[in-house]
């Protein structure tokens, strides 16, 4: 195995005062398997064996900044202060790797308040330990879920104030970098669009009104969050729909907020309405990286990325800077270094598991 030549995926990026050592990305992926919010043993290896298997940023999953902002009672949440020790474990360990640990700030809106993917993935109701769902207006995601309450002034003003607080708490959590989530159908993500915000006030309307709650949110966690540590937004870069968000909107919103400290661009797609038509192949959503980029900004690619060769490709054409993945490291918690022997470059493995690096020589 040479290391003549670094390949692109393993080659560092700087962000601010963070160097990620390489290109590889635990994407946030829900797991369902918190109480109240808090962190257990299950976050803890989950997390950490994929910092273990050498991906260069270990993304939390989508973490609530209040209790009705989360998918399912399961979600990780981040809304008061008792949550920031068992995260610190975990940040503390992601570190020891070489990883740098990174948190998602999320608020699910009227996707709210569903049971886990294996109980069915349904609507919850108040009766059921479920919760009312908020929205900026009172438009069902689907026949099956729940007509949301539309947000007043005064509702909208203290979600921002709670992803403020969360991302003060994720700095004494130990997280380094924070990712919006604003993609997804989720609750920023329901005032980007205009399929899911029919409001007429100044977060309705034009694109600018309907931008606007995303930048307050910008605006309070940059208040917050050191100058020197990153801050990603994951968008829904199409809702693939008619008359919806667009890859057009996406350059647009990428122009205006990476003057206002975002520093990368998540770019996946769909999510906002039920009958989406979405192409799903392997990376089908890294045309929209790509666009995104020439925006003038970082960008990330997900979706069905698979491959080490895929991965190298996409950063080889300048498609994106960094590559998100998910299913695949659900699969394989040490694909990095699996894909590093693939693609022929030598990076170092854990000490503890050095001894598998090598076909093993038989004991004299």
């Amino acid at each position: 195995m040479s290391n003549t030549t670094r390949p692109l995926l393993f080659t560092p990026l700087q962000i601010r005062n963070i160097t990620f050592k390489n290109r590889i990305v635990v994407s946030p992926m829900c797991q369902y398997s918190a109480t109240d919010g808090f962190a257990n043993d299950w976050h803890f290896v989950h997390l950490g064996s994929r910092a273990v298997g050498g991906a260069g940023l270990v993304f939390t999953e989508a973490t609530a900044v209040n209790p009705e902002g989360r998918i399912s009672p399961h979600d990780l949440g981040l809304w008061k202060d008792a949550h920031i020790e068992p995260l610190k474990k975990i940040t503390s360990f992601i570190e020891q790797q070489g990883s740098v640990p990174g948190i998602q700030l999320a608020h699910a809106g009227r996707k709210a308040s569903v049971t886990e993917p294996w109980n069915g993935d349904r609507f919850m109701t108040v009766e059921e330990g479920g919760w009312k769902t908020v929205a900026p207006s009172p438009v069902a995601f689907s026949e099956e879920k729940d007509t949301p309450l539309e947000l007043t002034a005064e509702e909208i003003e203290q979600i921002v104030l709670d992803f403020k607080s969360a991302a003060g708490r994720a700095l004494q959590a130990g997280f380094k970098v924070i990712e919006i989530h604003g993609a997804h159908g989720y609750l920023i993500n329901e005032f980007t669009s205009p399929l899911s915000n029919k409001r007429t006030d100044n977060y309705g309307g034009s694109f600018d009104n309907r931008i606007r709650f995303l930048l307050e949110v910008i605006e309070a966690i940059r208040s917050e969050w050191p100058g020197e540590l990153p801050l990603l937004l994951r968008i829904s870069a199409s809702d693939w729909a008619e008359d919806g968000w667009n890859v057009a909107d996406s350059q647009r919103l990428a122009e205006i907020v990476k003057d206002k400290g975002v520093d990368l661009i998540d770019c996946s797609s769909g999510g906002v309405v039920s009958y989406a038509k979405i192409p799903a192949k392997p990376n089908y959503q890294v045309p929209f990286a790509a666009a995104v980029r020439k925006a003038g900004i970082l960008t990330g690619a997900v979706g069905i990325i698979v491959t080490a060769e895929q991965a190298e490709a996409i950063l080889t054409n300048e498609e994106a800077d960094l590559i998100f993945m998910a299913r695949e490291l659900l699969r394989d918690p040490y694909f990095p270094l699996r894909a590093a022997r693939e693609l022929g470059y030598d990076v170092a493995w854990p000490v503890q598991y050095e001894r598998a690096k090598r076909p093993v020589k038989p004991r004299p």
